[in-house]
């Protein structure tokens, strides 16, 4: 398969990029503005802050700038998420509602170790020489 789907692996690591960036600042955005059905904690708060990582974090990723940074920062948010929010639930994270932090942690380190990608804001920019 690689073959064949693998000379569109820059597109496709772009779409990712940008729909898992913006899923993440959806979150953000629940926390941060009170929108999409979330609850506005403030945010000097553990949940404040985090949800300005996932709004931030989020776009920036989304868009492609200074993603290993964000998406390192955003990793980190997920890991401590999943051990302070879901772990005390159970082992298996189907079981503590906590696949979602688990996935995320795992993309955004994967997105971390490859940066923003040739299809990218920072691209346009900086031209890769960052």
């Amino acid at each position: 398969m690689e073959r064949y789907l693998g000379r569109y692996s820059e597109i496709a690591y772009c779409l990712m990029r940008f729909f898992i960036g913006l899923a993440f600042a959806q979150h953000g955005i629940q926390k941060v503005l009170g929108l999409l059905g979330g609850q506005k904690p403030p945010l000097a708060s553990l949940a404040g802050v985090g949800g300005l990582i996932e709004l931030v974090g989020g776009l920036l990723i989304a868009v492609g700038l200074f993603t290993g940074w964000a998406a390192f920062i955003s990793s980190g948010e997920m890991a401590v998420a999943y051990f302070m929010v879901h772990a005390s639930g159970g082992f298996w994270p189907i079981m503590n509602h906590g696949e979602l932090a688990v996935a995320y942690c795992f993309v955004f380190l994967y997105v971390a170790t490859r940066g923003s990608g040739r299809y990218s804001l920072e691209h346009a920019l900086f031209g890769g020489k960052r």
